[in-house]
């Protein structure tokens, strides 16, 4: 008997064309949004920011163009707020390395990939646009290349138009 995944962590979950989204909301915030597989079913937004996020998640995945305006709950470090912010200005299409972010914040690749899977707002903060220097590098704090996150960014890099790491 397969048991069913415990949706009781997020408000909201929005199917994805790689599996799902899930959506955790709590005091008028978004608090995490979470790549799940497809064994997770979706779930109606439990308040209004999950109501938001769900809304904006969606038109995410049929405009890649599409710009994130969510209340985000204040997480991280000064040091990872400052790769997310760099990481929030690749425009779509285009992809930097851990490199290249690590160069801008005077600081160390892998000290940028550590923030990047730290990243608690997947999609509204596109830490998919990093990359390795030499291919795709990993993903979410997952670098199993047959993995799903890997897949998952394959999958973003597409949508938004990088044919690069298909």
């Amino acid at each position: 008997m397969n048991a069913q995944p415990n949706t009781d962590l997020f408000s909201a979950i929005v199917e994805a064309p790689f599996g799902a989204i899930g959506i955790r909301t709590e005091s008028g915030v978004v608090k995490e949004l979470v790549y799940l597989p497809c064994r997770f079913n979706e779930k109606s937004p439990a308040d209004k920011p999950a109501e938001l996020a769900a809304q904006q998640v969606e038109r995410y995945f049929r405009e890649p163009d599409f710009r994130f305006n969510l209340p985000l709950a204040p997480v991280g470090t000064a040091f990872q707020r400052r790769v997310w912010e760099v990481i929030s200005a690749i425009p779509r299409g285009e992809v930097l390395t851990y490199g290249d972010v690590a160069k801008k914040l005077c600081s160390a690749p892998r000290a940028v990939g550590q923030a990047c899977g730290a990243n608690w707002f997947p999609l509204v903060i596109p830490c998919h646009r990093v990359t390795a220097s030499g291919g795709l590098g990993g993903f979410s704090n997952h670098d199993d290349e047959t993995g799903f996150h890997l897949g998952v960014k394959r999958w973003l890099l597409a949508h938004e138009g990088v044919e690069k790491y298909r």
